[in-house]
């Protein structure tokens, strides 16, 4: 079982659009029954509320519910139980690795890392439109489907998935 972690700033925007996304495409994917999903915050503004509106209708129009997500935050735990740890900027990754234990053996880095496009950054939409929110649905398919086929070409290599 692969255990994938997205990380955003409050985890109420990005990080639980990646995590309906991908989930999303694990299920079309055929892997449900080998990868498992969550998100989560650097901070703690927002835990246990859910998803902002803006960030349910937008994936609730690509067929994807995130509505029952709830917001927490990291923790340095989580690098222990997660083989990818994934956050949405730099500022993400930057207080991902200062909390990251020495022990630790995720993967952490950005989740635009497995896109093949030029954004290195998923854009927080929060104080934008609702068309920001639209560009962020459509950086996190590209990079589902590149990590998609990381966890296939790692399970090939490992003898599953």
């Amino acid at each position: 079982m692969k255990r994938v972690l997205f990380v955003c700033l409050g985890n109420i925007c990005r990080s639980p659009t990646a995590e309906g996304v991908f989930w999303h495409a694990v299920e079309k994917a055929g892997l449900s029954s080998h990868v498992s999903v969550d998100s989560c915050g650097v901070g703690n503004w927002h835990v246990g509320k859910a998803p902002d509106t803006r960030a349910q209708v937008a994936a609730l129009q690509r067929g994807i519910d995130i509505s029952n997500l709830r917001a927490r935050q990291l923790s340095a735990s989580d690098f222990l139980e997660f083989d990818y740890v994934l956050g949405m900027d730099r500022d993400n990754l930057e207080a991902m690795r200062a909390l990251q234990p020495s022990n630790s053996r995720a993967h952490v880095g950005l989740f635009l890392d497995f896109a093949d496009m030029p954004e290195s950054e998923v854009p927080d939409p929060y104080y934008g439109g609702d068309e920001g929110f639209e560009s962020v649905l459509t950086l996190i398919e590209a990079a589902s489907a590149g990590l998609i086929a990381q966890l296939r070409n790692d399970g090939l290599k490992n003898g599953g998935l």
